[in-house]
């Protein structure tokens, strides 16, 4: 009994650890996002030079994260992930000590890449050390980290930065990566061993049609409800009639909803993953074309809102497992390579459904957006009934 409790409370200690290292690198990440009016005066760039700090973090995880995880599989993990978090630290020292824009935009570029690889480690570890009838709910729960760093990390981040300077949101960060360090110093396994193989056998994992399929799963459902959340302030404005004073919170409430969102992803990837997700994404769909019909109504509009926030994750833990799976099927080798896709996927949905909503914007108006979100979370729907099809097809 006491030897099952050890083991229990171990695997506990070792979710909360991961959960807390995501935390740390989605506040890291996010928290620029507040501070952009901030950085734009201090480093006077215009505040369009500033914003691309965000769209450069992006651009540089979703390219660069799937070839260095590649790279450094071989290396044995538990040095490999002390090593990263030092580097996630002085990076976010550099930002710190940034006196121009090109020092800034330079250490978030690598900052970003390493925040990816150390997320996909992180899945890998959780996969390859909790039970197997746990690793979705675990996997779900790391998520999370990056959804309280949304709700609590870049709020707090922003008012240090606001009280203080925006310098000062980089050496919290900083320290927050200090305080991870330590703790996975004496947490993180150190049996797992490396994977020998080359960046062209990583890479050699998108030969499967499945894997391509399914990585543009989590494109589609992000974009779908990022078309909308992007211009979330001028809908809850001009559609809603929410006064400025009330954005903030609603985007915190909005954050809140999210962290179910998470919980829902643990839930449907236990039994059937990818069956049950065909149905979510039209569950999704009909949300997001409902915002449509209820943007003339205030509350209606903010249940809807709501609602969005608690479909945004629901295709995480199904798809980062169904990767992993396909990995060790295939080649087994790639599966820290694997384990980056799911938060590449979502990076790119992010740029994808940003972009498409600028369009429809541009060229319509913000009720024309749920129409866009709506049709991208049916061809995620699409995707995953052909995925399920494909998986049924090689099991008979």
């Amino acid at each position: 009994m006491n030897k099952e409790n050890a083991f229990s409370n171990k695997h506990k200690i070792l979710a909360f650890t991961l959960t807390l290292l995501t935390f740390v690198m989605g506040t890291s990440e996010f928290v620029i996002v507040g501070l952009l009016t901030e950085v734009s005066t201090d480093l006077s760039i215009p505040i369009a030079t500033a914003g691309s700090l965000i769209s450069g973090f992006a651009i540089a995880y979703a390219i660069g994260t799937p070839i260095l995880t590649g790279f450094v599989s071989r290396f044995a993990k538990y040095p490999l992930m002390l090593v990263l978090i030092s580097l996630f630290i002085l990076g976010n020292i550099v930002s710190a000590l940034s006196s121009s824009y090109g020092i800034l935009i330079t250490s978030k570029v690598v900052t970003a890449v390493v925040s990816g690889v150390l997320t996909a480690l992180a899945m890998s570890i959780a996969n390859d050390s909790m039970p197997k009838e746990k690793r979705s709910s675990i996997i779900a729960f790391i998520f999370v980290g990056f959804t309280i760093a949304n709700v609590m990390g870049v709020p707090l981040g922003t008012m240090v930065g606001q009280w203080s300077n925006w310098h000062m949101t980089f050496w919290l960060t900083a320290a927050l990566g200090g305080i991870a360090f330590i703790i996975s110093m004496f947490v993180l396994p150190r049996n797992i061993k490396a994977t020998k193989s080359s960046l062209s056998e990583q890479l050699s994992l998108f030969k499967q049609p499945k894997i391509i399929l399914a990585f543009f799963i989590p494109v589609f459902t992000i974009a779908g409800t990022y078309t909308i959340y992007t211009f979330i302030t001028p809908i809850l404005q001009q559609k809603l009639g929410i006064e400025t004073k009330y954005i903030g919170i609603v985007l915190l409430i909005y954050g809140f909803f999210s962290i179910f969102s998470n919980l829902l992803a643990g839930k449907i990837a236990q039994h059937n993953g990818l069956g049950r997700l065909r149905y979510t994404f039209i569950i999704q769909a009909i949300i997001l074309f409902t915002l449509y019909f209820t943007m003339s109504s205030m509350w209606l509009g903010l249940l809807t809102i709501m609602l969005m926030a608690v479909m945004l994750y629901a295709v995480n833990a199904t798809v980062q497992l169904y990767f992993m799976d396909l990995a060790e099927r295939y080649s087994p080798s790639a599966k820290d390579f694997a384990s980056s896709l799911t938060p590449v996927a979502v990076n790119v949905g992010i740029a994808l459904g940003s972009a498409i909503g600028g369009f429809v914007v541009a060229s319509g108006s913000l009720d024309k957006l749920s129409w866009a979100g709506g049709i991208l979370a049916l061809i995620a729907s699409v995707l995953t009934f052909m995925s399920y099809r494909l998986n049924q097809k090689d099991q008979i």
